[in-house]
């Protein structure tokens, strides 16, 4: 069994989801892994990882709109306020969604469906450099 880990940076420009499924490719494929999982972990606690519907970018503007339902940006109920209108809610929908995905490795790719792919969801209205963690295990 082969390990190997790697960090990048993802930079955004805002509210948005990022799809990130060709970053992520490209490290499974540098490395030579074959069949294994490739785990990604996100440092921070105001934006998440998803796996969702890659081709209608619909979809992801509706799950803006349940999440939105969920953790509103500016809530007069809560307490942690110093980072501004929006920062709150980001917590909120980072505890809501994810900060780690794990993804099968089969025949040196990613196994991911026919429409999945692998998004950075920024939940910060202002762009952040946000920085990933790729563990590869497998052969």
């Amino acid at each position: 069994m082969n390990t190997h880990q790697t960090t990048i940076n993802i930079q955004t420009r805002g509210r948005d989801t990022y799809h990130i499924s060709d970053k992520i490719e490209a490290v499974v494929q540098r490395n030579n892994i074959k069949t294994g999982l490739c785990h990604v972990f996100i440092h921070h606690t105001s934006a998440s990882l998803i796996i969702t519907e890659n081709a209608d970018p619909d979809v992801r503007r509706d799950l803006e709109t349940i999440i939105q339902r969920l953790s509103p940006d500016n809530d007069p109920e809560y307490c942690h306020t110093l980072e501004g209108p929006d920062d709150m809610s980001a917590h909120g929908r980072n505890m809501l969604t994810q900060t780690e995905l794990t993804v099968p490795i089969s025949n040196g790719r990613l196994g991911l469906g026919t429409w999945q792919g692998l998004f950075l969801w920024e939940h910060r209205r202002s762009g952040f450099s946000r920085k990933l963690t790729i563990t590869l295990m497998g052969e």
